[in-house]
């Protein structure tokens, strides 16, 4: 039987895909993630009252850190030159009914033009905005837990384009 998954040689071994013969295609990737925290975390936040400072700011940053080293951390992933980064968050302020808690949905778009995709990148890219976003508030919130994180999109290369169905989100 053929393995379908790319990662594996002939042995069945762990190996980082040959993209050399592919060709270099415009590739971009959006991600989402969402983290969800007391209504007063979220005040502390937007009102700059965190003391490690602006919270946002520092978390796009981190985000965009990630999604630049993400070889160094995800093993088979190719080191990439990406052309573009963005992190962009949308405040959800009203209360969930059922948990009573708030919370703040990350986004990440990363771009390339080249031999492989860039999903892994704008994947860790959520993850460490959203960790950051953690690490930044806990002393007001341990209780904050982050789900949700996932591939929103994806285009270029050969396999085409991915959009999730808004009904899966």
């Amino acid at each position: 039987m053929n393995n379908p998954l790319t990662h594996f040689n002939e042995e069945g071994r762990a190996r980082m895909v040959d993209v050399s013969k592919k060709d270099h295609t415009s590739r971009k990737a959006v991600a989402t993630g969402l983290i969800h925290m007391k209504p007063e975390t979220l005040r502390l936040i937007q009102e700059g009252q965190i003391k490690k400072g602006d919270v946002l700011a520092v978390a796009q940053v981190a985000g965009i850190m990630g999604a630049k080293r993400t070889h160094e951390v995800i093993p088979m992933c190719h080191p990439l030159l990406l052309t573009g980064i963005d992190i962009s968050f949308q405040i959800n302020q009203e209360p969930n009914p059922d948990t009573g808690l708030c919370s703040i949905t990350a986004n990440a778009t990363v771009k390339v033009t080249g031999q492989t995709g860039v999903e892994m990148e704008a994947l860790v890219a959520i993850s460490m905005t959203v960790l950051t976003i953690y690490d930044m508030c806990k002393a007001v919130d341990r209780g904050m837990y982050f789900n949700n994180i996932g591939l929103l999109h994806k285009s270029g290369g050969k396999s085409g384009t991915f959009d999730k169905k808004m009904s899966e989100v």
